[in-house]
């Protein structure tokens, strides 16, 4: 082929390439790339699961990567250490982080603003009472499960540094083998461990979800920074939890689809039993409540005083959520 020839299919090459752009830009553009993290392998942080399997991140043309970390606190070192952009997360590690001065960390969207944890033991414990003097498991110290098992039972008059024994197992099916194999005698326990639980032959002792404490169970957190630099991705990511939330909340076959694939649960009666105590506490409009960021605040402040001088407001950011309002996407 001669130069003359070889010049103009360059130049060819180069118009229909620049022509595919300009009328297909998705098709040729790379998905962005964004890592997010999770720190609990329960439904009120699987959006990011039901996103991915309804192809949501696909749609708003995201190469999304979720990591699970077990733990809220050590999901923060690593949203902190820029290992993750974006966090679907208990909020007690942020707002202790912010309290200590990393005020970069910014909430952006609330999936569950209450507890929904219970506390199940062996047949013979009927009565909260009867937990005393017993080993209780908890996920993880300072974690969601730890806090709701000392305000639940500080609602009713214990004390759970000196009324129980808490035993730490490292997340929510390790607290559920523990109760099995019989090396605790109850734990606290999140849907649909506790219907697990149930379906073993253990009891409710304490009924977390009647009680409705008021805590930052499942935030959406991400840095300021990371919204300066990448805002319009992380917007797409807001529009595919909105959609997940959507289906959450009205496609049932599809979601147990998805936490029986993840959660390697397949009893439907479990699922349902889940579902059915889980969902009444989602939030449909992603909102982050207020008195669930002041209650870590409050949980923090007796061992660091700074916590009485921040507000809920200082550590939220609504933008994403006023655009989706605006937008229709819920």
């Amino acid at each position: 082929m001669c130069a003359k020839h070889s010049r103009l299919l360059r130049t060819f090459a180069e118009v229909l390439l620049f022509g595919l752009v300009a009328v297909f830009p998705n098709c040729v553009r790379a998905a962005d790339r964004l890592t997010g993290l999770h720190s609990a392998q329960v439904m009120s942080q699987s959006m990011p699961w039901i996103a991915q399997e309804a192809g949501l991140f696909k749609k708003y043309d995201l190469d999304f990567r979720l990591v699970f970390i077990p733990s809220s606190p050590l999901a923060t070192a690593a949203t902190l250490n820029g290992d993750a952009e974006i966090g679907v997360t208990g909020a007690v590690g942020n707002v202790r982080a912010f309290v200590q001065g990393f005020t970069d960390l910014v909430f952006i969207a609330g999936m569950k603003n209450i507890l929904t944890h219970s506390v199940l033991g062996k047949p013979e414990i009927k009565r909260p009472e009867d937990l005393k003097g017993r080993k209780v498991a908890v996920g993880r110290f300072g974690g969601n499960t730890h806090y709701f098992v000392i305000q639940a039972l500080k609602r009713l008059g214990m004390d759970a540094t000196k009324d129980i024994q808490t035993i730490q197992t490292g997340g929510g099916p390790e607290t559920l083998a523990a109760l099995v194999s019989g090396s605790v005698d109850a734990a606290g326990l999140v849907a649909p461990g506790d219907s697990a639980a149930v379906a073993r032959g253990f009891r409710y002792v304490i009924n977390g979800p009647e009680m409705r404490i008021p805590y930052g169970a499942t935030q959406v957190v991400t840095l300021r920074s990371v919204i300066n630099k990448r805002g319009a991705v992380i917007g797409r990511f807001m529009r595919a939890m909105a959609e997940a939330s959507k289906i959450i909340h009205t496609d049932k076959a599809f979601v147990y689809k998805v936490l029986g694939k993840y959660l390697r649960i397949t009893d439907t009666k479990v699922l349902d039993a889940a579902y059915q105590s889980e969902i009444p506490a989602l939030e449909r409009r992603l909102e982050i409540s207020d008195a669930a960021l002041q209650a870590s605040l409050d949980e923090i402040a007796p061992l660091d005083p700074r916590a009485k001088s921040i507000k809920p407001q200082e550590m939220i950011d609504r933008r994403y959520l006023v655009e989706l309002e605006k937008s229709g996407a819920f």
